[in-house]
């Protein structure tokens, strides 16, 4: 699936529409705030050499992390959900009531229903917002994007906020030294509103293979193999991972989905200014930089700090570069990002700050009208 928005498309004001109806024109979508917020302890390599049988040296060399982020005991995924909320809402200028929608892209739900948006949405009191979950793994931010952007394009919503949050620890086997030292706990936010002609997401590109579902999974506490002794004796609640064969995978796809991204809207791999990766294994980026040309400077890697957040990676990593001011007005940034399924999804975007100031002009004109 590629979704392609911005240039060419006019934007149709919703302060009209009333609630429940589509508009039919369209309109260039792009983040107005972005927040984070990651778990309370560090976890570093040193403390899982007390643990398992591995080194800091090992984990360094194959993956590039040096610690990672876990959540406090009785802390969940709606509670760091909330924080990098609240924290996007201030950016974008919005109160809770000004959502439309509430996303929240996950794999360590707090319960598998109610969903975690919802809880996030109780959270925030925002009352007026619709909210739902949806699962695809390391890929989720940018699936939910893809989502979340067409309302507003349409016209729909205004505002929609977009959250990557996972509580890894909770689904890790902290005796299996292949896993337990890849994964932390995270969360990362984006507000979605109207952007200027030619500007914000430019294009989507979304992917899967499910005949790669084996290589990446959990595999019981569904209705394939609900909760029992046996499944938990068998240790069948914590992620399983054939890493060589996703390493391989990886490698692969991250060049392909991001140069696919880049064709359907006529942009070469030369006018990437900021490429943001999924946050999994530090060669799988040097790979994927290597393939797309893109020199080191202009690639987000934080992935010695946090480990692999799954879908929280991206919009932590956006929210990073952002805070360090490594993002600037018009720059165009590729974020792509590979998980279980498999799947893969990139996103192409120009960025504009469309926070604060692009708020209050919007409302200016709803009031206005």
């Amino acid at each position: 699936m590629v979704l392609t928005l911005g240039p060419g498309v006019a934007e149709a004001p919703a302060r009209n529409l009333p609630r429940g109806l589509w508009s039919s024109r369209f309109r260039p979508v792009g983040i107005a705030g972005v927040g984070v917020a990651v778990g309370e302890r560090v976890l570093t390599n040193h403390d899982l050499e007390r643990m398992v049988d591995t080194t800091d040296e090992w984990i360094r060399t194959r993956t590039g992390i040096v610690e990672r982020r876990l959540v406090a005991p009785g802390q969940a995924a709606s509670d760091l959900a909330t924080s990098a909320a609240r924290q996007a809402l201030e950016q974008a200028g919005l109160e809770p009531d000004d959502l439309d929608l509430i996303i929240v892209a996950t794999v360590t739900p707090d319960t598998p229903f109610p969903a975690t948006s919802c809880l996030v949405q109780r959270n925030l009191e925002a009352r007026r917002a619709a909210a739902f979950d949806l699962s695809v793994g390391c890929t989720g931010f940018i699936y939910g994007l893809s989502v979340g952007s067409q309302f507003v394009s349409s016209g729909r919503y205004s505002a929609v906020l977009v959250i990557g949050v996972e509580v890894l620890s909770s689904i890790v086997d902290w005796t299996d030294r292949n896993t337990c030292v890849l994964f932390g706990d995270g969360a990362g936010a984006a507000v979605l509103r109207p952007a200027s002609e030619g500007m914000g997401i430019l294009a989507i590109h979304l992917g899967s293979d499910g005949r790669g579902a084996d290589l990446l999974k959990l595999p019981a506490g569904g209705s394939r193999l609900p909760a029992s002794a046996e499944t938990v004796a068998r240790r069948l609640h914590y992620v399983q991972m054939e890493g060589s064969e996703v390493f391989k995978f990886a490698v692969k796809v991250m060049a392909q989905a991001s140069l696919g991204v880049l064709r359907r809207c006529g942009l070469k791999r030369s006018d990437i200014d900021l490429l943001i990766p999924h946050q999994a294994n530090l060669r799988i980026i040097e790979a994927a930089a290597e393939r797309l040309g893109v020199p080191w400077d202009r690639v987000v890697v934080n992935i010695h700090r946090y480990g692999n957040m799954s879908s929280a990676s991206i919009p932590v990593a956006l929210g990073e570069a952002l805070a360090e001011g490594r993002v600037r007005e018009g720059d165009v940034i590729l974020m792509v990002a590979f998980g279980a399924g498999l799947s893969w999804a990139s996103c192409v975007m120009r960025w504009e700050d469309v926070g604060r100031t692009r708020t209050q002009a919007l409302r200016e004109v709803d009031a206005d009208g």
